[in-house]
Protein backbone atom coordinates (compact mmCIF):
# COMPACT_ATOMS: atom_id res chain seq x y z
CA UNK A 1 0.00 0.00 0.00
CA UNK A 2 0.91 3.45 -1.20
CA UNK A 3 0.97 5.82 2.40
CA UNK A 4 0.43 9.60 2.31
CA UNK A 5 1.00 11.62 5.31
CA UNK A 6 -0.86 15.18 5.82
CA UNK A 7 0.49 17.36 8.54
CA UNK A 8 -2.08 19.19 10.24
CA UNK A 9 0.04 21.84 12.06
CA UNK A 10 2.86 24.35 10.68
CA UNK A 11 5.16 22.51 13.29
CA UNK A 12 5.00 19.08 11.69
CA UNK A 13 4.79 20.53 8.70
CA UNK A 14 8.25 22.02 9.07
CA UNK A 15 9.48 18.48 10.57
CA UNK A 16 8.22 16.61 7.89
CA UNK A 17 9.99 19.03 5.11
CA UNK A 18 13.40 18.47 7.56
CA UNK A 19 13.12 14.51 7.45
CA UNK A 20 12.45 14.75 3.46
CA UNK A 21 15.56 16.91 2.77
CA UNK A 22 18.10 14.83 5.37
CA UNK A 23 17.14 11.67 3.85
CA UNK A 24 17.30 12.81 0.21
CA UNK A 25 21.36 14.61 1.37
CA UNK A 26 22.49 11.72 3.40
CA UNK A 27 21.14 9.30 0.41
CA UNK A 28 23.00 11.17 -2.41
CA UNK A 29 26.41 12.08 -0.13
CA UNK A 30 26.10 8.44 -0.04
CA UNK A 31 26.70 8.16 -3.38
CA UNK A 32 30.31 8.66 -5.69
CA UNK A 33 29.38 10.80 -8.77
CA UNK A 34 29.43 14.16 -8.90
CA UNK A 35 25.92 14.28 -9.81
CA UNK A 36 24.82 13.10 -6.54
CA UNK A 37 27.12 14.84 -4.48
CA UNK A 38 25.76 18.10 -6.19
CA UNK A 39 22.20 17.22 -5.24
CA UNK A 40 23.74 16.62 -1.79
CA UNK A 41 24.88 19.65 -1.20
CA UNK A 42 21.65 21.54 -2.70
CA UNK A 43 20.24 19.66 -0.19
CA UNK A 44 22.75 21.27 2.55
CA UNK A 45 21.51 24.29 1.44
CA UNK A 46 17.60 23.64 1.69
CA UNK A 47 18.08 21.99 4.99
CA UNK A 48 19.41 25.48 6.00
CA UNK A 49 16.67 27.54 4.54
CA UNK A 50 14.24 25.61 6.11
CA UNK A 51 16.04 26.17 9.59
CA UNK A 52 16.00 29.84 9.35
CA UNK A 53 13.09 30.18 12.39
CA UNK A 54 15.49 30.93 15.73
CA UNK A 55 12.46 28.98 17.30
CA UNK A 56 12.81 25.83 16.05
CA UNK A 57 15.68 24.46 18.09
CA UNK A 58 13.95 25.07 21.43
CA UNK A 59 10.55 23.56 19.72
CA UNK A 60 12.23 20.43 19.19
CA UNK A 61 13.26 20.75 22.83
CA UNK A 62 10.27 21.27 24.41
CA UNK A 63 8.41 18.47 22.70
CA UNK A 64 11.23 15.90 23.35
CA UNK A 65 11.03 17.02 26.83
CA UNK A 66 7.13 16.67 26.88
CA UNK A 67 7.85 13.08 25.69
CA UNK A 68 10.18 11.82 27.84
CA UNK A 69 7.76 13.46 30.96
CA UNK A 70 5.31 11.28 29.43
CA UNK A 71 6.70 8.09 28.87
CA UNK A 72 8.74 8.52 32.40
CA UNK A 73 5.83 8.02 34.00
CA UNK A 74 4.52 4.78 32.40
CA UNK A 75 7.13 2.75 33.70
CA UNK A 76 5.54 1.46 36.48
CA UNK A 77 2.98 0.30 33.90
CA UNK A 78 2.69 -3.92 33.91
CA UNK A 79 1.05 -3.70 30.71
CA UNK A 80 3.79 -1.73 28.47
CA UNK A 81 6.41 -3.10 26.57
CA UNK A 82 9.76 -2.34 29.10
CA UNK A 83 12.20 -3.12 26.52
CA UNK A 84 10.69 -0.81 23.77
CA UNK A 85 9.86 2.12 26.55
CA UNK A 86 13.37 1.92 27.20
CA UNK A 87 14.65 1.93 23.25
CA UNK A 88 12.63 5.48 22.82
CA UNK A 89 13.48 6.82 25.86
CA UNK A 90 17.55 6.45 25.72
CA UNK A 91 16.45 7.97 21.76
CA UNK A 92 15.15 10.78 23.28
CA UNK A 93 18.05 11.21 26.00
CA UNK A 94 20.41 10.74 23.33
CA UNK A 95 18.50 13.57 20.66
CA UNK A 96 18.18 15.95 24.09
CA UNK A 97 22.35 15.76 24.49
CA UNK A 98 22.55 16.52 20.97
CA UNK A 99 20.73 19.04 20.44
CA UNK A 100 21.34 21.11 23.62
CA UNK A 101 24.81 20.93 22.54
CA UNK A 102 24.68 22.99 19.15
CA UNK A 103 25.73 26.45 19.56
CA UNK A 104 25.13 29.78 17.80
CA UNK A 105 22.49 29.71 14.59
CA UNK A 106 21.59 26.76 13.03
CA UNK A 107 23.27 26.77 9.60
CA UNK A 108 25.36 29.62 10.56
CA UNK A 109 28.97 27.60 9.30
CA UNK A 110 27.08 27.31 6.04
CA UNK A 111 26.06 31.16 5.46
CA UNK A 112 29.45 31.96 6.97
CA UNK A 113 31.18 30.24 4.10
CA UNK A 114 31.91 32.27 0.94
CA UNK A 115 32.74 29.83 -1.10
CA UNK A 116 29.56 28.08 -0.19
CA UNK A 117 27.39 31.16 -0.30
CA UNK A 118 28.53 31.89 -4.01
CA UNK A 119 27.62 28.28 -5.28
CA UNK A 120 23.75 29.09 -3.40
CA UNK A 121 23.59 31.96 -5.08
CA UNK A 122 24.54 30.86 -8.46
CA UNK A 123 21.92 27.08 -7.88
CA UNK A 124 19.23 28.73 -7.16
CA UNK A 125 19.62 30.14 -11.65
CA UNK A 126 18.57 27.28 -13.73
CA UNK A 127 21.77 26.18 -15.32
CA UNK A 128 24.06 28.73 -13.17
CA UNK A 129 26.00 26.20 -11.49
CA UNK A 130 27.67 25.15 -15.06
CA UNK A 131 31.70 24.63 -14.73
CA UNK A 132 31.74 28.07 -16.97
CA UNK A 133 29.88 29.90 -14.03
CA UNK A 134 31.95 28.27 -11.37
CA UNK A 135 35.10 26.93 -12.33
CA UNK A 136 36.38 26.42 -8.65
CA UNK A 137 33.44 24.34 -7.82
CA UNK A 138 33.66 21.98 -10.94
CA UNK A 139 37.22 21.76 -9.75
CA UNK A 140 35.61 20.43 -6.47
CA UNK A 141 33.02 17.92 -8.16
CA UNK A 142 36.35 16.76 -10.30
CA UNK A 143 38.15 15.65 -7.03
CA UNK A 144 37.91 12.08 -5.47
CA UNK A 145 34.47 10.84 -4.06
CA UNK A 146 36.19 10.39 -0.64
CA UNK A 147 37.12 13.87 -0.18
CA UNK A 148 33.20 15.45 -1.65
CA UNK A 149 32.03 12.93 0.51
CA UNK A 150 34.20 14.42 3.95
CA UNK A 151 33.40 17.60 2.96
CA UNK A 152 29.80 17.62 2.58
CA UNK A 153 29.63 15.51 5.74
CA UNK A 154 31.76 18.25 7.37
CA UNK A 155 29.01 20.44 6.47
CA UNK A 156 26.44 18.05 7.41
CA UNK A 157 27.62 17.07 10.51
CA UNK A 158 26.74 20.70 12.86
CA UNK A 159 22.87 20.00 11.69
CA UNK A 160 22.47 16.41 12.42
CA UNK A 161 21.20 17.19 15.69
CA UNK A 162 18.04 18.36 14.42
CA UNK A 163 18.31 15.23 12.06
CA UNK A 164 18.10 12.93 15.62
CA UNK A 165 15.41 14.88 17.15
CA UNK A 166 13.06 15.15 14.18
CA UNK A 167 13.23 11.40 13.96
CA UNK A 168 12.35 10.59 17.08
CA UNK A 169 9.45 13.07 17.44
CA UNK A 170 7.79 12.05 14.24
CA UNK A 171 8.31 7.97 15.06
CA UNK A 172 6.60 8.75 18.01
CA UNK A 173 3.57 10.80 16.28
CA UNK A 174 3.63 7.92 13.80
CA UNK A 175 3.18 5.45 16.27
CA UNK A 176 1.04 7.19 18.26
CA UNK A 177 -2.22 6.76 15.67
CA UNK A 178 -5.05 3.62 15.86
CA UNK A 179 -5.68 2.72 11.91
CA UNK A 180 -9.50 2.77 10.62
CA UNK A 181 -10.50 1.01 7.57
CA UNK A 182 -12.86 3.22 5.66
CA UNK A 183 -14.53 3.56 2.03
CA UNK A 184 -14.44 6.50 -0.40
CA UNK A 185 -17.81 6.29 -2.23
CA UNK A 186 -17.26 7.13 -5.57
CA UNK A 187 -13.93 8.57 -5.15
CA UNK A 188 -15.36 10.39 -1.94
CA UNK A 189 -15.12 10.51 1.63
CA UNK A 190 -16.38 12.83 4.49
CA UNK A 191 -15.63 12.35 8.36
CA UNK A 192 -17.35 14.75 10.69
CA UNK A 193 -14.75 15.04 13.75
CA UNK A 194 -16.50 16.49 16.45
CA UNK A 195 -13.36 18.40 17.38
CA UNK A 196 -11.44 16.02 17.87
CA UNK A 197 -7.86 17.15 17.06
CA UNK A 198 -4.64 15.75 15.31
CA UNK A 199 -1.39 16.21 14.13
CA UNK A 200 -0.81 13.62 10.89
CA UNK A 201 -3.21 12.60 9.18
CA UNK A 202 -1.73 8.71 7.29
CA UNK A 203 -3.80 7.80 4.31
CA UNK A 204 -2.78 3.97 3.17
CA UNK A 205 -4.39 2.71 -0.31
CA UNK A 206 -3.39 0.60 -2.78
CA UNK A 207 -5.43 1.76 -5.89
CA UNK A 208 -4.08 4.10 -8.90
CA UNK A 209 -5.24 7.14 -7.35
CA UNK A 210 -4.36 9.52 -5.06
CA UNK A 211 -6.17 11.50 -1.83
CA UNK A 212 -6.48 15.14 -1.83
CA UNK A 213 -7.47 15.86 1.61
CA UNK A 214 -8.68 18.92 3.50
CA UNK A 215 -9.72 18.96 7.23
CA UNK A 216 -10.48 21.08 10.09
CA UNK A 217 -11.37 20.90 14.08
CA UNK A 218 -15.14 19.81 12.39
CA UNK A 219 -14.89 17.96 9.50
CA UNK A 220 -12.19 15.94 7.19
CA UNK A 221 -12.61 15.58 3.89
CA UNK A 222 -10.78 13.33 1.11
CA UNK A 223 -11.42 13.37 -2.45
CA UNK A 224 -9.41 10.65 -4.61
CA UNK A 225 -7.65 11.74 -8.05
CA UNK A 226 -6.66 9.93 -10.52
CA UNK A 227 -3.08 10.98 -12.38
CA UNK A 228 -2.79 11.36 -15.51
CA UNK A 229 0.79 12.95 -16.54
CA UNK A 230 -0.28 14.32 -19.61
CA UNK A 231 -2.91 16.61 -18.62
CA UNK A 232 -4.94 17.43 -14.98
CA UNK A 233 -5.57 14.55 -11.96
CA UNK A 234 -9.31 13.05 -12.86
CA UNK A 235 -11.38 12.60 -9.96
CA UNK A 236 -11.83 8.75 -9.31
CA UNK A 237 -15.15 7.75 -10.51
CA UNK A 238 -14.86 4.43 -8.67
CA UNK A 239 -15.08 2.74 -5.06
CA UNK A 240 -12.04 2.88 -2.99
CA UNK A 241 -10.90 1.07 0.36
CA UNK A 242 -8.26 2.61 2.07
CA UNK A 243 -6.77 3.01 5.71
CA UNK A 244 -6.94 6.01 7.80
CA UNK A 245 -4.72 7.11 10.75
CA UNK A 246 -4.92 10.02 13.18
CA UNK A 247 -1.65 10.82 14.86
CA UNK A 248 -1.27 13.34 17.45
CA UNK A 249 1.48 14.07 20.19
Amino acid sequence: MTVYEFPLSERIRTWLRLEDIFDKAMFFARAEDPRSHHAALLGIFEIVDVTTRSEMKSELIQELDRQKSSLEALRANPAVDSTRLNDILARITSALAEIHAMTGKIGQHVRDNEWLAGIKGRAGIPGGACSFDLPVYHFWLSQSATLRYDDLMGWLAPLLPLKSAVDVVLRILRESGHVSQHAAVQGMFQLMLGGRTAHLLRVALDAPCAPEVSANKYALNIRLLTPDTAQKPRPCDRDVVFELTFCSL
